[in-house]
């Protein structure tokens, strides 16, 4: 039987090709609405009752509980940690804002490019969007009339991400980590108790504080993944197990928590166990977040640029660009930004 833990302990897995398959399905889910409109249901919304961008929004969650608790567990030094946290997220994020703003926004605004430039809302658009709180979706003059007129929108996962990160490294610097018990019931208690008040309670909380909440639950389960490694199998008859367990709460009010774990654990058998020639995907690179924030953008500009168009269209049109978009961004600045995690000449822990 192989266990979470035998295969956890190197990088020879499959995550970064199913987290740039995730952000695939992102940019799958949202060209229904960005090309036919808000009113439109995303793919598999009928039948699971959570569309295809939501189940890949989880996916990276529970990854990422699973591996910012990891790097956490494994990094000597917390200025490293925090270093390695920022420098995985704003340095792509700043970049992306800026080829927006100052290069996406004034090809497709309505607006002359000098009113386009001294107009204050572009700059607040990046120093907001930058901060992560409170997000600004539009830009003057773009993509007005277009089904979705927001230049941005898979961002606003990002605030709730940075504030799990947070919350593993306050239970890291208390010490939660080191006895593993405690982890366990801690991890418990907030699935069981503290998570269905926050999210069930009524009238329901400030939206930032429910979504952060919502979304916590995927990456504490990628957290629980870690905390129990050493006695998780993982198989086919767990993905199915965990799959069949999420049917039949579908109509309860477990359902999320359910399908998150049915789907985080399916996550981690397809991440860990297929080898072959899918582990070659590692030397490619790491894309995802690329894809993750480059693909709304240019979905709209596709709208803009084309016209009217189907949903299969807008993929089609929109998946060359966003792929090279990304390319350049591992490439240009993600990963030139990661190499100030650590001295020269030592890796980087997988994020």
């Amino acid at each position: 039987m192989v266990f979470l833990q035998d295969r956890a302990a190197g990088r020879d897995n499959n995550l970064n090709l199913i987290r740039a398959l995730a952000a695939l399905a992102v940019l799958v889910s949202h060209a229904v609405p960005i090309a036919l409109g808000p009113d439109r249901p995303e793919p598999l919304v009928n039948l699971l009752g959570q569309s295809l961008g939501t189940l890949a929004v989880v996916v990276f969650f529970v990854i990422s509980g699973f591996l910012i608790t990891q790097s956490f567990e494994r990094t000597t030094s917390r200025q490293r940690f925090i270093r390695a946290r920022l420098l995985r997220i704003f340095p792509g994020l700043f970049v992306n804002l800026l080829f927006v703003a100052l290069l996406l926004g004034p090809w497709v605004t309505t607006l002359p490019l000098g009113a386009y430039f001294s107009d204050p809302a572009v700059y607040s658009f990046i120093l907001r969007d930058l901060a992560l709180v409170p997000l600004v979706y539009r830009l003057p003059g773009v993509f007005e009339g277009q089904p979705v007129p927001d230049i941005v929108g898979s961002i606003w996962t990002l605030r709730h991400e940075v504030g799990c990160y947070i919350g593993v490294f306050v239970l890291g610097v208390l010490g939660v980590f080191k006895r593993i018990w405690v982890f366990r019931c801690a991890g418990l208690l907030y699935l069981c108790v503290i998570w269905p008040v926050v999210i069930w309670i009524d009238p329901p909380m400030h939206p930032l504080i429910s979504g952060f909440f919502l979304l916590s639950m995927p990456f504490l389960i990628g957290m629980l993944f870690y905390a129990w490694q050493d006695r998780l199998p993982l198989s086919l008859w767990g993905v199915a197990a965990t799959a069949g367990l999420a049917w039949l709460l579908r109509e309860t009010p477990a359902y999320f928590a359910a399908l998150s774990l049915a789907v985080g654990y399916a996550s981690f058998w397809a991440g860990y166990v297929p080898g072959g020639l899918l582990r070659t995907y590692n030397k490619i690179g790491d894309y995802s977040y690329g894809i993750y924030v480059y693909a709304f953008p240019v979905q709209g500009w596709a709208v803009w640029m084309f016209g009217a168009q189907s949903a299969l269209e807008n993929i089609l049109y929109s998946v060359p660009p966003t792929l090279l978009l990304s390319v350049l961004s591992w490439h240009l600045v993600e990963k030139p930004a990661m190499a100030w995690v650590k001295p020269r000449g030592r890796k980087t822990l997988q994020t």
